[in-house]
């Protein structure tokens, strides 16, 4: 799981930002959202242009170095803050893979071309590269002089993490499988003005022809009642395998031209609640932009249900901010480069009975 997270001089971020979803407390509800003490479920709320999509775009640069999985390129162009190309984004990963902690740190001038690079096992450092340092273990990792030469002098700016996992065999439960593995099987989705996401799968899917190709027509009808109280029938047309049609008065009417925008989201959500099992982290940004606020709470529902997946959401419907589905250790407020759970943000004593939303609305949590 990720522990904790920082990042400096990445778009909006100036100054250096963590979030560390190690920061819990004793609350007897709502258990699901924590696992071996770290935050499993959250919601991140703040004001518009606080950096809560930024926050998601940063957690998800590691995908730029460590994987062949889908990426948004195109969200990682000129990314340094205040477009000062001379100057290096800082990037420092804490995961948390069985009780084993593993760091991993690097810098960037670009896009793709890493500066340093750092990883630590239970405090012990593997290696770590930069301009002036190559430090290498070799008795765990016995490479040849000629390759220690070749990777010391690369002005490509390879990871080491990819080389080593490249160049060894490693056991099942070794830390550098456990992070590779946890790398791919991240996902970022957001379904606002624009849809996108990053991670998990390696090429773009037709959402219609995903549930064709499936035969979930049925599923989906029952999906969409389920959360939303809506009932479509559905169907394929004779020579489209890739557009979904819903059957109304017996006529098949192409599904994109019916559907509402928060019915559209919905349809998203659904591919990937279907895609998402085995997903280590998922990050979904605005998640309920257009959905109904009781719709939101449903929705929130079926993710923290994901038992092995860490789910992190980014929101403005405090409706949500409420003890009956997450704790105040869960719901994170990021305000002035500042991210903190509800609980650090007073001095109060906060209990399940306390409406903390009101509390939210009322100005209690400006600590």
């Amino acid at each position: 799981m990720l522990r904790k997270f920082a990042v400096s001089n990445f778009k909006g971020f100036k100054d250096r930002i963590e979030l560390d979803l190690s920061k819990t407390r004793n609350y007897e509800f709502n258990g699901f959202a924590i696992k071996n003490g770290i935050v499993k479920d959250s919601i991140i709320y703040g004001p518009n242009g606080s950096g809560k999509s930024n926050l998601g775009y940063a957690i998800f640069d590691i995908l730029m170095h460590l994987s062949q999985k889908w990426k948004r390129s195109e969200s990682y162009v000129n990314t340094t803050y205040g477009w000062k190309l001379d100057s290096l984004m800082s990037f420092e990963y804490t995961f948390d893979f069985s009780g084993q902690i593993v760091q991993y740190d690097y810098m960037k001038d670009s896009k793709e071309n890493l500066v340093s690079e750092t990883l630590s096992v239970d405090g012990r450092t593997v290696f770590s590269t930069g301009p002036d340092v190559f430090e290498f273990d070799g008795n765990e990792f016995p490479i040849s002089e000629e390759a220690y030469r070749q990777l010391r002098n690369n002005s490509n700016s390879p990871s080491i993490v990819n080389y080593l996992y490249a160049s060894f065999p490693l056991p099942d439960g070794h830390y550098l499988k456990s992070l590779k593995d946890f790398v791919d099987s991240m996902l970022w989705f957001r379904c606002l003005e624009d849809r996108g996401f990053m991670g998990l799968l390696s090429n773009t899917v037709s959402l219609g022809q995903f549930v064709i190709e499936n035969n979930l027509f049925d599923d989906f009808s029952r999906f969409l009642q389920e959360v939303s109280g809506q009932k479509y029938f559905f169907a394929s047309a004779p020579g489209d395998n890739k557009n979904l049609y819903c059957v109304i008065d017996g006529n098949r009417i192409p599904f994109a031209a019916v559907m509402s925008t928060g019915t559209s989201s919905l349809f998203l959500l659904y591919f990937w609640l279907k895609n998402m099992k085995g997903a280590s982290l998922v990050f979904i940004d605005e998640f309920d932009a257009f959905y109904h606020f009781k719709l939101a709470e449903s929705v929130c529902r079926q993710l923290f249900a994901l038992d092995d997946t860490q789910v992190i959401l980014t929101s403005h419907n405090t409706y949500l901010m409420t003890n009956d589905l997450l704790r105040p250790d869960c719901n994170l407020v990021l305000k002035d480069n500042v991210i903190k759970p509800l609980c650090d943000c007073t001095e109060k004593e906060l209990r399940w009975g306390h409406n903390i939303e009101k509390m939210y609305r009322g100005g209690a949590f400006e600590a």
